[in-house]
């Protein structure tokens, strides 16, 4: 095994310690405009095939998260009619925990190039680096979708357009609670090698 230097031990070690924090253990104090435009900065140093930036972010925070609540209760009743309002209330207060959510939208639209699935999976990739900045500057966060990423009538109300998918909800805020670890899968047992037939 290769020596390793210092700092990249460190890193190894924020890798091998992410945790998400269930958005409903997350609290104030949120990243402000700075704070958040840092983890961005990180977050976009993602593998980009042909330079595509296939992504954009668009922020949910203060009263636009109970909107966006409200919407998602309205739009509920619509796909479900015999709803229990407990079900109801979950999906309007699903928002209103963490202070900042993010939400990581990809680019799907035609290209001669680079096959939409490469484009989603960039910004899959920038989903999990936000995560990662998040937790280096300090704050709990969760990546969720749920079937609100997935309803044209909720994308429609965010601006997503149809040749766009909403790859995830990225929920940043304080940790209101210790993140518990959770076994990991053991990567010898998923490794195999090829053999040449």
């Amino acid at each position: 095994m290769i020596s390793l230097p210092k700092h990249s031990s460190t890193l190894l070690e924020a890798l091998d310690t992410r945790r998400s924090v269930p958005s409903r253990q997350l609290g104030e104090p949120g990243p402000d405009r700075d704070a958040l435009l840092r983890m961005l900065t990180s977050a976009v140093r993602v593998p980009d095939h042909g330079k595509r930036v296939p992504f954009r972010f668009l922020r949910i925070e203060g009263d636009a998260r109970h909107a966006l609540g409200d919407i998602l209760a309205r739009r509920c009743r619509e796909r479900e009619p015999g709803a229990s309002d407990s079900v109801i209330e979950k999906d309007r207060s699903r928002f209103s925990f963490a202070p900042v959510v993010v939400a990581v939208i990809a680019n799907l639209g035609p290209d001669e190039k680079i096959p939409a699935q490469e484009r989603l999976l960039c910004a899959g990739n920038v989903c999990f680096a936000l995560l990662q900045a998040a937790q280096a500057m300090g704050y709990g966060a969760q990546w969720l979708t749920g079937w609100a990423a997935y309803d044209r009538m909720v994308l429609a109300q965010l601006g997503v357009g149809a040749d766009e998918a909403l790859v995830g909800f990225i929920h940043i805020g304080a940790a209101q609670i210790e993140a518990p670890e959770r076994e990991r899968p053991d990567p010898a047992m998923l490794l195999t090698d090829w053999t040449p037939p």
